[in-house]
């Protein structure tokens, strides 16, 4: 029986590939170091794990509103205000289950066949082929080390077709850990309201950062600016989350009850008592994302420091998320070969750059301990040397 020609065009994630070929390695007794994950190596917190637990065995079993519960979503819009500057009524706010998920349900809402969607390469890998599956053109803009990675006004402009419909932006960055500042969003914002252009905005990173860098939302720019963007955060990353699948698209009015009636007829609502346990951590204390952030930031000078020892491999200095893109180019091996060759001969997971549009290029995540880090990056260097 044949499969649909829009399944045939998918592409399988990369990321999630590495990392379970390096799990099911690890399960036969390898000793791998695995720099493969998108995801925190914490626990989540107590507070959000009892919390959900309190409701469950309470009986919170049952359907909730397809958008979220009423209280998760007035919580996610006062973090909105508080964080952000972003004024937004809870009816605005869609809870998902996952930021993927939000993203894809956001280009579902707005997107018709045809409609082209800029996605500055390296991307993250579900850009594409999300866009693909909501009937879209993904439109690959490349960008350089020389600019951090970033899209620029003059790159917009010139990608930018009568069919562009909406602009991706990630900050801060998957895989390239970098980030917007606010003139750089601002310039890129009036772009697109020259253009009349939709922006999806991942900001599922914006805790993560480091050096003094900033996050702001695009959002926040304008009223015009306000209603032209589509606003992506979620749980899975602040709060080391990522199986409990929640997320949430902030949007203009039509937009948001778009969303809410595509996933009524699809997944309905996120997993109700985790609901709960999302409304803890938005209400309860911080202090465990400060500390993750902390442990993130050790990691993360530590790469740095064994990243520079190494010589040969160049990167851009991430200051947000957690991880380092690698330029490979100067060992002469496309991506998928350097990371294949390199589990092989020294036990170390990395994802190939091609995933992300880049194939001079392999992806290193530290969301993994210091001595992991060590022996990996150790690993690392002896394989670029040989």
């Amino acid at each position: 029986m044949d499969i649909s020609e829009r399944a045939s065009k998918l592409t399988p994630s990369l990321t999630l590939a590495v990392d379970a070929k390096a799990k099911a390695m690890k399960a036969e007794g390898v000793d791998v170091i695995g720099f493969g994950a998108g995801e925190p190596d914490f626990d989540t917190p107590e507070h959000i794990k009892a919390a959900a637990m309190g409701f469950l065995e309470a009986g919170f079993t049952k359907y909730t509103p397809s958008s979220g519960i009423p209280e998760l979503r007035a919580a996610i819009a006062d973090k909105l205000k508080a964080d952000n500057d972003l004024d937004y009524e809870p009816s605005q706010i869609i809870v998902n289950c996952g930021a993927k998920h939000s993203c894809f349900n956001a280009l579902l809402a707005v997107l018709n066949p045809g409609d082209e969607v800029l996605i500055p390469a390296p991307y993250w890998v579900s850009y594409p082929e999300m866009v693909k599956l909501a009937g879209g053109e993904p439109v690959i803009v490349p960008t350089t080390a020389d600019n951090g990675y970033k899209l620029t006004p003059e790159l917009f402009r010139e990608y930018t077709s009568p069919l562009t419909k909406l602009v991706i932006i990630n900050t801060p960055g998957n895989p390239t850990g970098s980030v917007y500042t606010e003139n750089e969003l601002a310039a890129l914002a009036e772009v697109a309201l020259d253009d009349d252009i939709y922006i999806l905005s991942d900001e599922i990173y914006e805790k993560l950062i480091y050096d003094g860098a900033k996050h702001s939302s695009i959002a926040s720019f304008s009223k015009e600016v306000y209603e032209h963007t589509l606003t992506v955060n979620g749980f899975s990353k602040p709060y080391a989350m990522t199986g409990w699948r929640l997320g949430y698209v902030a949007a203009p009015r039509n937009v948001a009850k778009a969303i809410d009636s595509l996933q009524s007829h699809s997944t309905s609502n996120a997993t109700s008592f985790a609901q709960k346990g999302a409304l803890a951590a938005y209400k309860g204390p911080q202090d465990c994302v400060v500390e993750m952030v902390a442990e993130y930031a050790k990691r993360r000078l530590r790469v740095i420091e064994l990243l520079d020892d190494i010589g040969r491999i160049k990167y851009v200095k991430p200051r947000g998320a957690f991880y380092a893109l690698l330029d490979i180019s100067a060992t002469g091996l496309d991506s998928v070969s350097f990371a294949d060759k390199l589990l092989e001969q020294q036990k170390v997971a990395v994802v190939p750059g091609i995933a992300f549009g880049d194939d001079r290029t392999v992806r290193v995540s530290y969301a993994a301990s210091l001595d992991q880090i060590e022996t990996g990056l150790a690993r690392l260097k002896k394989f670029v040397n040989s």
